[in-house]
């Protein structure tokens, strides 16, 4: 049997808070490079996994397709359970793994990253599924805070895949997608290696996401509402709040954070008629010695995050009748949040393994800084509007704050799928950079073929390109519109241009889009890892110098200031797969 045959023990009494740090808390390089690849039994090597989980990922053109003839979300879920099924477990044995349950537009997966963190504090063994993975795809499936070695991964993907392929229907073949995959063979890993609890991240959206077949969460939660993939969820707020509201389950309690009017009340409307009791997280600033509590992620906007995982350990803790918890002091609640469609969840004082949980908390991509000499990285994966505006504070409150008179700042920028680009860009002038860098989510011109985990073959290599030219082309505009003439640059450096392969010199060259006056200090590059050696010119010591001098007076010139001034700041943002390409690159030991 697949299933655990021991009873979970979630009694605390005399278990001493874990010390590991993992996402939560960052991958340990000695942890992610431990196990070598070897042949497991029933199938092939983790490198043969991953090369074979990418069979499944659904190519672009189909991809439209489906978005074009979508059919029957319920359909889909009910698909799911078949496929489970077929894997070798049942609905009803998720009801063991404990499940937080954990959907959102902005901060879910941070949010999930402190709950996680919070009960590891309190010596439970937790398993962690989230997506996307930055570098890694093990980094989706987590055991106490570490993505799992590739033996495990190994192990249980062939074990899934093999039990999926010989219970295919011979006329249709089927295979679970990518997603669903993983999503199976996360609850047999944690099943399995018998975890204390786990917690999901929601995929996308909520109500129809594969990860909505858990029937029994101990308590769900749902983190700040934005606009994104509209064209799964729908165009408006209260659409998106449907969605997310579908993963409330009878009885269950559920969190939220503070929300915009209207959709509140969507999530109270579909509480209610799923008899779901839902509650609104007070500010941190109303729990109990609210000053000591210092978090592992940077950035004011974690602070709701925080106060939502707080809730949800907390409710897990009680709800799983935990002892050596300690008193949990309710506060009275702050009169902020008053006159709101959804109760508000009393405050409380925060244990010490809270106090320690949210200190060690780290999630990888997510208000993150690489100092690497000269040139300090700072990257976020913010793909909304409100998440862009978090992270520009962020941003200017890090970086900016620190001129030293005479440094560059960069902005390398990408953003996928139905996002609005304009938007985002536009959020980013305040920051005042000096370059803006635009490229693909590829790690290496042949990336498509060298880099099995970040293969993403939803993604055509035109139609990424296309979408950086597009990308520059709005941002010129909004610079002519902001006032013409970039008025905090130099004027040679108000120009712009396209990368173009020169296979005589082989390298790139600057193209100028056009010959009328060019007034916007950006590039487009064909990968990453170019995009990182230019701007970097061989002041990080984990990149290559750029190969040979650039023809372009944009490059070339830019080069000059990159190579002599006294700091370079660059924020990388716009889209997670962009920056774990770029965390790739910048430190290699999340490879191993």
């Amino acid at each position: 049997s697949l299933l655990p045959h021991r009873r979970l023990c979630l009694t605390t009494r005399g278990a001493a808070p874990s010390t590991a740090r993992g996402g939560g808390c960052r991958p340990d390089a000695a942890v992610m490079g431990a196990a070598l690849t070897s042949p497991m039994a029933g199938g092939g090597s983790f490198q043969d996994a991953i090369r074979t989980l990418n069979t499944l990922q659904t190519n672009a053109s189909f991809l439209e397709q489906v978005k074009r003839e979508r059919g029957d979300p319920q359909a889909q879920l009910e698909a799911m359970r078949g496929f489970l099924e077929r894997s070798g477990l049942k609905v009803e044995d998720l009801d063991q793994l404990n499940i937080i349950h954990v959907t959102g537009t902005k901060g879910k997966g941070s949010a999930c990253a402190f709950t996680e963190c919070i009960l590891r504090s309190y010596g439970l063994r937790t398993g962690f599924y989230s997506s996307p993975h930055l570098v890694q795809v093990r980094e989706r499936i987590r055991i106490n805070g570490q993505p799992i070695s590739r033996e495990l991964f190994s192990k249980y993907f062939w074990l899934v895949y093999n039990r999926l392929e010989e219970t295919k229907d011979p006329a249709d073949g089927s295979m679970p997608a990518y997603f669903r995959f993983l999503t199976i063979m996360a609850f047999h890993v944690f099943l399995q290696e018998k975890v204390d609890l786990a917690v999901v991240e929601v995929g996308i959206g909520g109500a129809y996401d594969c990860t909505n077949i858990i029937r029994a969460p101990v308590v769900c939660g749902v983190s700040s509402l934005g606009i994104d993939h509209t064209s799964i969820l729908g165009d408006t707020m209260e659409k998106i709040a449907w969605q997310k509201g579908g993963i409330f389950k009878p009885g269950v309690p559920a969190f939220t954070v503070a929300q915009p009017e209207r959709p509140l009340e969507v999530l109270r409307d579909r509480a209610q008629e799923r008899e779901c009791p839902l509650y609104l997280c007070p500010e941190l600033d109303d729990f109990e010695d609210h000053d000591a509590l210092e978090l592992g992620l940077a950035g004011s906007h974690q602070r709701c995050n925080a106060a939502l995982a707080l809730q949800l350990a907390r409710t897990w803790l009680q709800r799983r009748g935990c002892r050596g918890l300690g008193e949990l002091k309710e506060m009275p609640p702050s009169s902020k949040l008053t006159g709101r469609p959804v109760p508000l969840a009393p405050a409380f004082k925060p244990t010490d393994a809270m106090i320690q949980g949210l200190r060690d908390t780290e999630w990888l991509g997510r208000t993150q800084v690489l100092p690497h000499g000269p040139v300090t990285w700072y990257l976020d994966g913010a793909h909304t509007t409100s998440s862009i505006q978090a992270c520009v504070r962020w941003f200017r409150q890090a970086a900016l704050s620190q001129d030293n008179g005479s440094e560059v700042r960069v902005l390398l920028f990408n953003a996928t799928g139905d996002r609005d680009t304009a938007a985002l860009l536009k959020l980013l002038l305040p920051c005042h950079f000096d370059y803006a860098v635009f490229c693909p989510n590829f790690t290496q011109v042949t990336s498509v073929t060298s880099n099995a985990d970040q293969q993403n073959f939803n993604v055509t290599v035109e139609n990424a390109l296309t979408r950086c030219l597009q990308n520059q082309q709005t941002w010129t505009r909004l610079l002519e519109e902001k006032g013409g003439q970039d008025p905090w640059l130099p004027a040679p450096l108000r120009v712009g241009g396209l990368l173009q392969p020169a296979p005589s010199r082989g390298t790139l060259l600057l193209v100028p889009p056009s010959p009328r006056p060019l007034n916007s200090p950006s590039l487009v590059f064909p990968c990453l890892a170019q995009a990182l050696r230019w701007v970097a010119q061989g002041r990080d010591p984990h990149l290559a110098a750029p190969m040979g001098a650039h023809p372009h007076p944009a490059a070339s010139s830019g080069a000059v200031l990159l190579r002599e001034a006294a700091a370079i700041r660059v924020l990388v943002t716009g889209s997670l797969h962009l920056v774990g390409g770029a965390l790739r690159l910048l430190d290699p030991t999340l490879s191993q």
